[in-house]
């Protein structure tokens, strides 16, 4: 019987489907934003956030607890040097699930997997980009413009006066 036992399985024994989420999981670290199905992106969010998790405490026990989990050093150096600094204020919830639509071969649901303090899109603390406006004429010739006016007083001849 199944009593209780609630994470899915994505048809796959237990060594094998442990050895995907790990290769998903440092997938992730390493480039912050990936795509799969949503089945498996659900079940990579249950894997990574507990690891992130131990990451905002950098200790040698917490350390190997999570290299037991990813079984890739540079991953490990990764997570608890440049993203556990990231996300050092936040409370949970470190990874989004974006829906892309079904996939054009076999018709399954994907996602898109990303870390959120990473998207400057959704971001709204992020750095802003400076926006640039394409109005109207370059600097050189603005500059140009703005010189000929303020000559064109100082040389013009004295005014008449109408009485």
């Amino acid at each position: 019987m199944r009593h209780g036992k609630k994470f899915n399985h994505l048809g796959r024994k237990t060594a094998h489907r442990k050895a995907m989420l790990s290769n998903m999981a440092c997938s992730l670290i390493e480039h912050k934003r990936i795509n799969t199905t949503v089945a498996k992106a659900k079940a990579l969010r249950q894997y990574v956030e507990p690891l992130i998790t131990k990451s905002k405490n950098d200790t040698t026990h917490n350390r190997r607890i999570v290299f037991s989990y990813l079984r890739d050093k540079y991953a490990v150096t990764e997570l608890f040097k440049e993203i556990s600094v990231k996300v050092a204020d936040r409370p949970g919830g470190y990874i989004r699930i974006i829906k892309l639509g079904n996939r054009q071969g076999d018709n399954a649901s994907m996602a898109m997997v990303e870390l959120v303090d990473y998207n400057e899109l959704y971001n709204p603390n992020g750095k802003k980009k400076k926006k640039t406006t394409r109005r109207g004429r370059s600097k050189k010739v603005e500059a140009a413009v703005v010189e000929e006016t303020i000559e064109a007083p100082t040389t013009s001849e004295p005014e008449a006066t109408e009485e």
